[in-house]
């Protein structure tokens, strides 16, 4: 008799649990082929809400961590990445993605963790200073991170992209939100599943699939989201930042209709950190 294979059950992770939609919908994924994939949650606006309190609650004591121990945890997360590369290259070729760009992209999103495992020492002494000022006292700025940070990937490179969106968002202590491509979904996944198995504190990094347009009006008016950050379309980018303005929320997203390149992509490093900081000014007297 021949065995069946047992195949795998998309879930998204959220909170560090791997669940199903609130609503229990999904929608059907095919391979590029035409070979069904799996049934992925069709996430609602409920599921986002109940991932922005797994943030909210990782966030005081992800931010408490030490410089140097988040640096160990982005490289560990690295390794995680690095010894499943085979099972992340056939999830981005179940996309279209022929076999060397699929494992070129893997090996990338390897490379910009390290990138920012390196850097969660140094931001703050390059964006951090002490003032001059011309009285008796010390004057000096110091980074603090924002909180909750909503992230939408696009399908282009969609596991690079998404990486490329959290890693400097976490590397500064804040926590994450995202939305995974919503073409081409199963990379996140599959990435969700290393998230689990690193180091990384449940409900630092939350992963939602479904459609774009029943979260990002979630997105735009949460108020406890405090910046949101990705790649969106004219009209996502139009209702984002009209919701935004009532909760004076940061944005930063990539117009959809000029497709980035996320091998080469000039915002990756300090100044991707520098987007998700706050800047706090303290004055002390001297010798007080």
């Amino acid at each position: 008799m021949t065995r069946l294979p047992i195949t795998k059950t998309p879930k998204v992770y959220v909170g560090g649990a791997f669940i199903r939609s609130e609503s229990g919908r999904t929608f059907p994924l095919k391979a590029a082929s035409g070979e069904f994939i799996g049934h992925i949650p069709q996430c609602t606006r409920k599921d986002l809400r109940n991932a922005v309190e797994a943030a909210a609650k990782a966030g005081p004591g992800w931010a408490k961590r030490t410089a140097y121990n988040r640096g160990q945890i982005l490289y560990r997360l690295a390794e995680m990445i690095e010894a499943r590369t085979g099972e992340l290259t056939s999830a981005l070729m179940a996309g279209g993605t022929p076999k060397a760009a699929a494992a070129r992209e893997v090996a990338a999103s390897v490379d910009r963790l390290v990138h920012y495992a390196g850097w969660t020492d140094k931001y703050e002494q390059v964006l951090g200073t002490v003032n001059p000022v011309a009285a008796p006292y010390f004057n000096f700025t110091v980074t603090e991170p924002m909180g909750v940070v909503g992230l939408l990937a696009p399908d282009e490179a969609p596991l690079l992209a998404l990486v490329s969106l959290f890693a400097p968002v976490i590397t500064c202590g804040n926590t994450v939100v995202a939305h995974a491509s919503e073409a081409q979904p199963l990379p996140a996944v599959v990435l969700g599943e290393m998230l689990a198995t690193s180091d990384l504190p449940g409900g630092v990094v939350n992963l939602l699939t479904g459609f774009r347009k029943e979260l990002v009006p979630t997105f735009a008016t949460h108020a406890h989201l405090r910046a949101v950050a990705g790649v969106a379309s004219a009209a996502d980018r139009k209702t984002i930042e009209t919701g935004a303005a009532d909760s004076v929320k940061r944005v930063r997203l990539l117009p959809a209709e000029a497709p980035v390149d996320w091998f080469e992509h000039a915002q990756q490093g300090l100044y991707a950190i520098r987007d998700f900081v706050e800047f706090k000014t303290t004055w002390h007297p001297v010798g007080a």
